[in-house]
């Protein structure tokens, strides 16, 4: 299945002259998953768990069948070690409150990486200065990596969590997760793992990964908004204090005692977005029938092409590790001297969606001495048409800024 095909899946392209280039930040849906959660709406709406009768008893079917679809796509080893949330920020924020409050001591560190996503560090501040631990940072080198002496250094005996992104969101580039996770646990500490920007691309398999925890978002993943995943070991989930509390997570409750439902209620407070885990099925299902292997083929081919025809734009800075092999489709860049804010809005004005800015990451912007980047990141519905029609408008938004940089 090629990109072009899969295309005619996406019926906004059908009414918007676009070339989407933000995927990153959100992807499209295909009709099929669409469909899929309207059909939910239409024939099976109800609240489940709640009640007898045979609707409500198809929720919570629709509901379960959604949650063995994602412990089986990444591989966990049962359904209870799935937790539905609202999206991955919510995830690791019940993961920071619920395990780390929980667990860390004064002096203690928890070391994640200066590439991290703003919701893979803000609770990690929150919870260390509660606690008196301290945070470590692993800083990349010239070449976008994390490097064996940065791990080593920085991952020690008073290390009890590590928290990093698997794909960086701003550079596409994949962490060394086996060398961290593996260094993790020989000291003792407990990892979590971003994943928002893998699931979508690669093969994702937490068993053989030995995550202790790994969250991400449907809406990446062609999922409608509103849907998240927290998978955590089943040892440590059921260990955890909840979170959020409220319906249906409870066991019993009395005037001054409450007791917990068992795994993975306890962590599902409220009624949840059961439209969107039927749609983030849905969305499971489209990705397998086109195979992880395959989705990785379509980006890679789409990354190579994309730098080799941005790399001869000489008034283009381009941030990017050397090879492509240790990156997904994922490209910042910006044209030399002007505000990435201005090359993004000359580009829409050609049709060409990209995001501009420090795309939730402002210690990595900071750190990379920049003001910020455009960000291009690509999906399986993109092509070398797309990219063409992006390499075309950087050209025009170059020969604008020429003439103002004349007057």
């Amino acid at each position: 299945m090629n990109p072009e095909t899969i295309r005619k899946d996406f019926k906004i392209f059908e009414n918007r002259d676009i070339a989407y280039l933000d995927s990153g930040a959100t992807s499209q849906r295909p009709y099929q998953v669409l469909k899929a959660v309207e059909e939910y709406y239409n024939k099976n709406n109800a609240n489940p768990h709640r009640g007898t009768y045979d609707l409500s008893i198809d929720s919570t079917a629709e509901y379960d069948k959604a949650r063995a679809k994602v412990a089986k796509f990444i591989n966990a080893k049962r359904p209870e070690e799935i937790v539905f949330t609202k999206n991955a920020t919510e995830a690791l924020n019940l993961v920071a409150n619920s395990y780390g409050l929980e667990n860390l001591q004064e002096e203690d560190t928890v070391v994640i990486s200066i590439m991290e996503h703003h919701s893979n560090l803000v609770p990690w501040q929150k919870v260390t200065k509660i606690k008196k631990a301290k945070l470590e940072y692993m800083y990349i080198n010239d070449n976008y990596e994390i490097t064996a002496e940065e791990i080593n250094k920085k991952i020690t005996e008073k290390t009890k969590i590590v928290s990093i992104t698997e794909i960086s969101n701003v550079l596409g580039v994949k962490t060394p997760l086996d060398k961290i996770i593996k260094r993790a646990h020989d000291v003792g500490a407990v990892v979590i793992v971003d994943g928002a920007q893998s699931v979508p691309h690669i093969k994702v398999d937490v068993q053989k990964m030995d995550a202790d925890f790994f969250v991400f978002s449907g809406h990446k993943l062609m999922s409608p908004m509103g849907i998240g995943v927290l998978y955590g070991k089943y040892e440590l989930l059921d260990k955890m204090i909840p979170f959020l509390m409220g319906g249906d997570m409870i066991e019993y409750v009395y005037e001054q005692e409450t007791t917990f439902a068992k795994l993975p209620s306890k962590f599902e407070a409220g009624t949840q977005n059961i439209g969107g885990a039927v749609g983030l099925a849905a969305a499971i299902d489209y990705l397998e029938n086109i195979g992880m292997d395959n989705v990785e083929k379509i980006e890679n081919e789409l990354l190579e092409y994309t730098k080799a025809e941005m790399s001869k734009l000489d008034f283009v800075d381009i941030y990017a590790p050397k090879t492509n092999e240790n990156q997904i489709g994922v490209l910042s860049f910006n044209i030399k001297d002007v505000h990435p804010h201005d090359t993004a809005t000359i580009l829409s004005s050609c049709g060409v969606c990209v995001r501009a800015g420090d795309h939730c990451a402002q210690p990595l912007i900071r750190f990379l001495n920049l003001p910020a980047t455009c960000r291009a990141s690509m999906y399986i519905y993109n092509t070398k048409a797309d990219i063409d029609r992006l390499i075309m408008a950087l050209n025009k938004a170059n020969d604008m800024f020429k003439k103002w940089r004349k007057a």
